[in-house]
């Protein structure tokens, strides 16, 4: 499977679960939760929050990264999506812009968009993949 396919079914798969607006949405949620300091809000969205898009890409999407041969592991950020492996090459996309626990010195979390994060995949893929 070339890496354009490969990425567009990433795409779809995670478009299956939920529309782009409302993966935006639980972004924006949960960095809003970091800004009002509202830890209550952070223990009840992160969890979810990661959860979705691991699932995903762990088990909607195995099929898709099978074929493409490609390995799936836990992530090791604590933003990552999951660890993607092949052809000796690894990569972990994130969910945020910045290394580290993507919190910015004024409380802010630096998450992408549901655009940005498909970017992100196309790129950690492009170090795994033939075009």
């Amino acid at each position: 499977m070339t890496l354009n396919e490969t990425i567009a079914r990433i795409r779809a798969g995670h478009l299956m679960v939920r529309d782009a607006a409302e993966w935006d949405e639980l972004s924006a949620n949960l960095a809003r939760a970091y800004q009002d300091n509202d830890d209550e809000g952070i223990e009840q969205l992160r969890p979810p929050f990661l959860q979705s898009w691991r699932t995903v890409t762990r088990y909607v999407l195995r099929d898709t990264f099978d074929a493409a041969g490609i390995n799936v592991a836990e992530p090791s950020h604590p933003w990552g999506i999951a660890i993607l492996s092949a052809n000796g090459a690894s990569c972990e996309p994130v969910l945020g812009h910045a290394d580290g626990e993507q919190v910015t010195s004024d409380g802010r979390v630096d998450l992408l968009t549901f655009e940005d994060t498909m970017a992100n995949y196309a790129r950690c893929l492009g170090g795994l993949l033939p075009d």
